[in-house]
């Protein structure tokens, strides 16, 4: 589960590397987008110069990064991304840098990954690679694994430190091992099991709770359901007598909205932690935390 891909990155004819560590000797660490680098932050703490790529407030899965990204990028001793293809561009920009001591994470890798549906997909050729659900970390025990595949990262970056990043693992690991704990507490026991969600981000925590996920539109939160889905998506709600229609802060609600009038029900905000929104910033939310909001809103929904 926790596997850890080191990319030995190949330098130019000069064979010279750029990385390096942070100006007051910490760990230099770029981050893909916003879970890879709260966990990032979890186990480097002040070891760690850690840098997010995707910008706060923007959604990360059709984000590409800029030239300063890729400029500081040579200068990192780590990077850390998701991967199960929900950053598109990592592969290129790897394979383009000159940094040869960089250490490339992807934090999902050895997972096994949940295939995804889109809506834009339907009719695709049999021949087609299927796509798969890249929200890995909405399962807290994959996300224990991601955080030990860093962990792992900056052990081997930084050595000296080897027993502080260490400590920090079995700390959230602990954590992680009592949010899921609430998480089954509280919603194996409900007979209600259905989510409509905006986005089908949710494969994993449904599937870690025994929760049936219903997405409006696909995999990724900009595509159009077209009226036949929304049809069947309301006729699905009436049907299961589902009275909260789910969407994401970093999305638009329209959607979600109108099925939510369409079946005489409410909208509710559920976050697949792809970013914070301004008011989670302004409260210093983190994982846990939007995890933990996560839980109320669908156990409210599910009563």
């Amino acid at each position: 589960m926790a596997g850890l891909l080191v990319l030995p990155l190949l330098a130019g004819c000069t064979g010279t590397s750029g990385a390096a560590d942070a100006a007051d000797g910490k760990l230099l660490v770029y981050t893909s987008f916003y879970p890879m680098y709260d966990f990032a932050r979890k186990m480097g703490g002040d070891k760690i110069q850690v840098v997010n790529m995707t910008p706060d407030g923007t959604e990360p899965h059709d984000w590409e990064p800029t030239a300063t990204d890729i400029s500081g990028l040579e200068k990192a001793r780590v990077f850390v991304y998701n991967g199960a293809g929900l950053e598109h561009w990592v592969e290129d920009v790897l394979a383009s840098l000159q940094n040869a001591e960089l250490i490339a994470v992807e934090a999902s890798q050895g997972m096994a990954l949940l295939e995804g549906h889109s809506h834009e997909e339907e009719g695709r050729e049999e021949a087609e690679a299927p796509a798969y659900d890249p929200h890995v970390w909405l399962d807290p025990m994959n996300a224990k694994a991601q955080m030990k595949a860093i962990k792992n990262a900056f052990t081997q970056a930084d050595p000296a430190n080897a027993a502080y990043y260490e400590a920090n693992f079995e700390t959230y690991a602990a954590g992680l091992d009592k949010l899921d704990a609430e998480f089954r507490q509280a919603l194996l026991p409900l007979t209600k099991k259905e989510l409509i969600v905006s986005h089908e981000a949710f494969g994993y925590l449904c599937a870690a709770y025994g929760l049936e996920q219903v997405g409006i539109e696909g995999l990724t939160p900009d595509s159009e359901p077209d009226p036949a889905r929304m049809a069947e998506i309301i006729d699905f709600a009436k049907a299961r007598d589902v009275k909260v229609v789910f969407y994401e802060a970093l999305s638009s609600p329209k959607v979600a909205e109108a099925v939510a009038r369409a079946i005489g029900g409410q909208t509710a905000a559920l976050s697949p932690l792809e970013g914070l929104s301004d008011e989670q910033r302004a409260a210093g939310d983190d994982y846990f935390s939007v995890m933990r909001q996560n839980l109320a809103a669908i156990k409210a929904a599910l009563q």
